[in-house]
Formats: C-alpha cells, structure tokens, sequence
C-alpha cells in the first residue's frame, strides 16, 4: 500500500520526467555539433592553390553547418588543378573561429604570404554524426597532405570547434601515433593543435597537454591563460573517442569551459552515455525538425534494438560473463560506440575475487543473484549525477543563447580572477607566436611529454572504478539503525536490571523502541531493495541474541 500510494501521489511527477529524460539524451547527442550560427560568404579575392606556399597555414575545422560550399565558395586548387575540400580564409568567413586564426596574419606585414588559414569543407550535419567527423577527418588529412607533398618546409597548426573539435582531434591522434608517415604529414611539422569544446575530453586534463605547466600556459610563451592550477570538472560526452597523440604530445591545447555539458560533462551518468551513442547512430537533424513521431522514433527503435542484440551476442560469447564483475550496463555501453566490432573475441572478462570453485562444475543460474546485485549497486553507483543532470535543464545550461556555456570560448575573460583573455584571444594570441617562430625559422620547443599516469594528470576516476569504490564503501559502512548490544555478564538479569533503569530513567524506553525498530526508508530505491538488510548478510554479522 505504501508503495502503490506513492506512485499514486507522484503520477504527475512520473509524466514529467520522461520527457525530460528524452531530451536530455537529445542533449548530449546534439551538444557535440550544436554551435555556430550560419557563416556568410564573401566574393572570391583570388585563386588560390596548394603549390603557394607559405611559413605557417592554419588548419581550421568549424561546427554544425559552419563549412565551406563549393556551390558558393571558390575551393583551393590542388596541384593538378583539381578542387580539393577546403578554402583560403579570405574566401570564406566563420563569425566564431575567424577570431582564433586570423590575427596570426599579423606576421605577413613584415614578409607577405608567410601565414595563410585554411578552412576544411565536409558534411558539418547530424544525419549521421559518425560520417561527417569521419569525412571531416579525411578531408583534413588529405588538404594537409597536399600542403605538406608541395610544400615540404611548411608548418601547420590545427584549429577545431565544437564537431570540428572532435574531427581535429582524431587527425592529431594519427598524425602523432602513425609509424611509417602513412598520413603524408610529419607530426615534427605539426607545431600546435587548438581544440575548443572537444567531446572526446578525458577527466583531469589539462588545458595544454604535455606542457611543464598543463594549467596555465604553453611551453616558450610568456603569456598565462589562467592563474588557477586544477582542472575543469568532468570529462566529454565521448569518452571512447579518446586518446593519446603521441609525437604531438606538449603541442595540444584543449579549452573547456565549466557547465560546457560537450567536454565538462559530469561522471557518473553512464545512462546518458549511452544515449549520446545511439544519439550518433540516428538522424538527429530529422528528429531536431520534426520531433519524436512515428518514423523518428522507429528509428530510434531500431537503433536500439540492434544494440540490445550485439549485447546479448557479446555475453553469449562469454562463457564465464555470470561470475564475471562485468555488468549488463558496461555490454551496453560497449557495442553501443559505432567503433565496437562485432565478431571479434572478446578478452575474458575479469572473475570475482574468492573465486575457489571450479566454473566447470558451477551452474551459471548458481551466480544469478550475486549477478543481480552486482547489477543493482553498477546501476546506482554508475547514474548518481544522471537525475541532477537532468534537472539541471542542460539544454538551456549549455546551448541557450547568449547565457549558453558552449559559447563561452569568447567571452570567458576574468581579470580580476587572474584571466585576461578569452580563450578564443589567448588561442589566437599564441597561433601568433607559432607562426612568429615559423616565419623566424626557430623550432618550438617539446620536450615535456604528457604524463603517462593518469594520477599524475590529477584525473578523476572512471565510472567503472567509481562503482567499485561505491561497492566498498557500501558493503563496509556501519549499520548506523542497529547499534551493536551491549556486552551483559549474565542474561539472566537482563529484565530485572532492564526494569530498574527504566525507572531511573523514563526516556530509555524511547530508546529502546528506536532500537528495535527499523528507520524508516529515505526514498523508494531503500524502500525497495532494503539495501541496509542486504549490507549486513553480506558482512555476515552475528544474529541478535533472543529474549
């Protein structure tokens, strides 16, 4: 009854919650590409072509529907004179990213053509969030290789905002881990890499990666971004998007601005996780126009239940997947990224510890409540921040007009704070000094290397070591309703010394009722699965004498 008649009184409550749930995993699939307004164009100034060469060319990969059209933009020519995806900064002009590579023309008054900005056409939409970064990507490398095939001694920087972010990460990634330059660009030639609101963030970094000071400035620039040493809370909304960049390592600035919900979202909302990685299997640009209908949500249907289906396939595949520590939720999370391959063997998963008998001869059906609590406290332990999200509007916190934290990047200065520019000024500030050294001819200086251990990095703990830490701490907390008994030298005086004190002292009944009583659940979930009676079985305490 107590249960029937708090769903009765929360109906109301119930309703609102769905509907804000769905828009949250809109959110966080649309966060990553929402960002700038439509660009303009401009007439063409001049024919430009890769065999022009110059001391420094600024790579620049804008946002959602911030690209280059060659319909409307005159495309930069390759050497055999064919178009390729990309087009000079004076032929084409982005509101936002324009204040980031454009001042480091500065250098072409004292030697003309020293530095020039490229910006990189390819399908900035959501239609298939996946097929734009990766032909982003492709695009990139394919200009820079040009670039670099007809003009060796030219260095490049890489600008990236918002889905440009995502793109320009993952060509540092193979510039900087490639082996035998299969890219056809030398990551010695890559002399800084600027990311803006990158969704493949990893917690604790950062915002210049490998520098000797990560937190305040770049290595030989004199200039300080900040005058605070910690870094931005949380991590990107894609997190199995990371990664390391090896040979790039100390040339990578990654700015992240907090509430950005794209790089700083909170830890701990696995269930939002997963709907940012349907969210990059659908056509979110349709379900943004026309809602959630009936063909929308057939979509999102299928989607999911292909995920459901590589799941199941994926602990069909492991024998050993009931006494395992892997939960329902980590296969979920795992064949729902578009980069899992089905078909490949999995590493077996990890065995409960006190394991001593043999799997063999255990049936599977022996593990399942074990199983199923593991899955209750993964599921708790790993979604403590996903109903604060929600109600936190994040929509309005991230992409609202003018108040939005995704748009901080150019108007995030605090002088009083100890930070003068804006990201956007101090990026632009120090492409400025890279293509100053380029035009002076002088190497810029790497040799801190990014730390390997990510303490060292100050990073916080993933989801998977935040719900078994979570565990612990739950299976080892102190009954706090049930004190331990008093030790009592016979129990046969119990009632008679019992009745004296409750003489001398009337509130010891009170007491006593408070002792024998359970406290009364916080919320439904305790109410629900007991998790106090479910904590003291697992510690295997001693039962309470009769009386």
């Amino acid at each position: 009854m107590p249960v029937r008649g708090f769903f009765s009184r929360h109906r109301i409550l119930a309703g609102a919650v769905a509907p804000a749930a769905l828009g949250v995993a809109a959110l966080v699939a649309v966060a990553v590409a929402v960002d700038s307004p439509e660009s303009r164009t401009i007439e063409t100034q001049l024919t430009s072509s890769v065999t022009e060469c110059h001391d420094m060319v600024s790579i620049a990969v804008a946002g959602r529907h911030d690209t280059p059209d060659a319909s409307t933009v005159k495309m930069l020519l390759g050497a055999d004179g064919k178009p390729l995806p990309a087009a000079l900064s004076g032929d084409y002009k982005s509101e936002r990213v324009d204040q980031v590579i454009n001042p480091a023309g500065s250098v072409n008054a004292n030697k003309p053509g020293s530095y020039a900005a490229v910006y990189i056409a390819y399908p900035a939409n959501m239609a298939s969030y996946e097929d734009a970064v990766a032909a982003g990507a492709a695009n990139t490398q394919s200009v820079m290789s040009a670039i670099a095939k007809e003009c060796p001694k030219t260095q490049f920087s890489i600008v990236g905002y918002s889905e440009g972010a995502d793109v320009v990460r993952r060509v540092a990634m193979d510039i900087g881990t490639q082996e035998n330059n299969e890219f056809g660009v030398d990551p010695d030639k890559v002399v800084g890499v600027v990311m803006l609101a990158d969704a493949g963030r990893e917690a604790g970094d950062g915002t210049f990666l490998g520098a000797k000071n990560p937190f305040t400035n770049p290595d030989n620039f004199d200039k300080k971004y900040q005058s605070g040493t910690s870094a931005t809370p949380g991590e990107g909304v894609l997190p199995g998007t990371a990664g390391g960049f090896g040979k790039l390592d100390g040339k990578v600035a990654s700015f992240c601005s907090d509430g950005d919900f794209t790089c700083s979202a909170p830890n701990n909302i696995s269930l939002l996780i997963l709907a940012a990685n349907v969210g990059r299997q659908l056509n979110i640009d349709q379900l943004e126009s026309q809602g959630l209908n009936p063909a929308t949500g057939q979509d999102v249907a299928v989607v999911f239940g292909q995920i459901v289906f590589e799941a199941f396939a994926d602990i069909s595949s492991n024998p050993n997947w009931m006494q395992s520590d892997e939960t329902f939720l980590q296969v979920m999370l795992k064949v729902s990224d578009p980069e899992y391959k089905p078909g490949k063997t999995p590493a077996p998963a990890p065995v409960a510890e006190g394991e001593t008998v043999s799997t063999d001869k255990v049936s599977p059906l022996a593990y399942l409540p074990q199983k199923l609590f593991k899955e209750i406290v993964g599921l708790i332990a790993t979604n403590q921040n996903t109903i604060p999200v929600i109600l936190s509007d994040p929509y309005q916190q991230t992409l609202a007009p003018d108040v939005g934290h995704h748009f901080d990047y150019w108007r995030d200065a605090d002088a009083a704070n100890g930070k003068p520019l804006t990201s956007a000024e101090y990026a632009a500030a120090w492409l400025t000094y890279l293509a100053q050294q380029a035009k002076e001819g002088k190497p810029v200086d790497t040799t801190a290397k990014r730390p390997r251990n990510r303490s060292a990095r100050q990073s916080m703990p993933t989801w998977p070591t935040a719900m078994r830490k979570a565990t612990q701490q739950w299976l080892t907390a102190p009954v706090r309703h049930r004190p331990q008994p008093r030790a009592r030298r016979n129990p046969l005086e119990r009632p008679q010394r019992r009745r004296r004190y409750l003489r001398q002292d009337p509130r010891r009944s009170h007491r006593e009722q408070q002792r024998r009583r359970l406290v009364r659940p916080r919320s439904l979930l305790r109410r629900l699965f007991r998790p106090h009676r479910l904590r003291e079985r697992m510690r295997r305490r001693r039962p309470r004498p009769r009386r």
